[in-house]
């Protein structure tokens, strides 16, 4: 199993970027899909989750109406667009697979806001 993020770097303030994240050797369509973030000293959080048919969307309060989360299926991924970047969204940026009690993790992708 593999789920891997790519995407993150270096932004200033008010970019954007788009990370994505790419899984393999599970059915993709049945798992939910999450995106979470941690910065220095601070706990996971997570940042916005999808449904496996891609219907149902949730965020997290700090990012809701700047993050977007999508997936498609047929490629294996799911993407974070992320908009009107703050420093405050410097963070490690994880890609997470969870159905039932089964949860995949990816290493994650450095997002870093920054003037």
């Amino acid at each position: 199993v593999q789920v891997v993020e790519s995407g993150g770097g270096l932004v200033q303030p008010g970019g954007s970027l788009r990370l994505s994240c790419r899984a393999s050797r599970f059915t993709f369509s049945s798992y939910v899909m999450r995106w979470y973030r941690q910065a220095p000293g601070k706990e996971r959080e997570v940042v916005a989750s999808i449904s496996g048919a891609g219907s149902i969307k949730n965020y997290g309060g700090s990012v809701e109406g700047r993050f977007t989360i999508s997936k498609d299926n047929a490629k294996n991924t799911v993407y974070l667009q992320m908009n009107s970047l703050k420093p405050e969204d410097t963070a490690v940026y994880y890609c997470n697979a969870l159905r039932g009690i089964v949860d995949y993790w990816g290493q994650g992708t450095q997002v870093t806001v920054s003037s």
